[in-house]
């Protein structure tokens, strides 16, 4: 039976991430701008502490790495309704280039739970990259204003980092979290493949 007391302290990061999303949601709706910027500044904050933790303790574990998944998920969506919200122009500006840029991504999500039923939680070099990235651009749009080096920065490493994820589920039979990218990933094969 899972209790409260089945959850390490990373968890918990992750568990604070997700259950800020609806009080960011009530900031947009209050259109308290500069509270839900701090507030979005501290969630991002909490997705670097808890994989910190998680490695340092020795206390990563599929479950931890999954409520980390959608711990960052949750806080990438609530931060782009915020920068929707705040920043409008730009985003309907850019609207086609962020279309595109989705497009890849609903497919790799389309493809990991036809496979495994689940979102994946690689964790990948790339991905945590990405994440950076995310987090610096809709900040940075939120606290001074949008900036396009950023933004394209951003998505560039979004679209590499959603191949990357697709090319990982083709690569993995069953769900599998925590893998550094492609290239471990190949090594990883190439040599459980030598060992048969």
């Amino acid at each position: 039976m899972l209790t409260f007391k089945n959850f390490n302290i990373a968890d918990w990061f992750s568990f604070y991430r997700i259950a800020a999303s609806p009080i960011l949601i009530v900031l947009i709706w209050l259109d308290e701008q500069l509270i839900f910027s701090w507030m979005l500044l501290i969630s991002y904050s909490t997705d670097a502490i808890d994989g910190f933790l998680a490695r340092k303790l020795n206390i990563a574990s599929p479950r931890g790495s999954q409520l980390d998944s959608f711990g960052d998920q949750i806080t990438l969506i609530v931060g782009l309704i915020g920068l929707f919200y705040f920043e409008k122009g730009f985003i309907l500006e850019n609207i086609t280039l962020i279309i595109i840029a989705f497009i890849p991504y609903l497919l790799q999500m389309t493809i990991a739970y036809i496979k495994y039923g689940k979102a994946t939680a690689f964790h990948t070099y790339l991905a945590k990259l990405s994440a950076i990235m995310q987090s610096v651009f809709i900040l940075y749009a939120l606290f001074i204003s949008p900036n396009y080096s950023l933004f394209y920065i951003m998505i560039i490493i979004g679209l590499l980092e959603t191949f990357e994820e697709i090319a990982l589920i083709y690569m993995h039979a069953s769900w599998t979290s925590d893998v550094k990218g492609i290239y471990w990933a190949y090594k990883a094969k190439k040599r459980n493949k030598n060992k048969t």
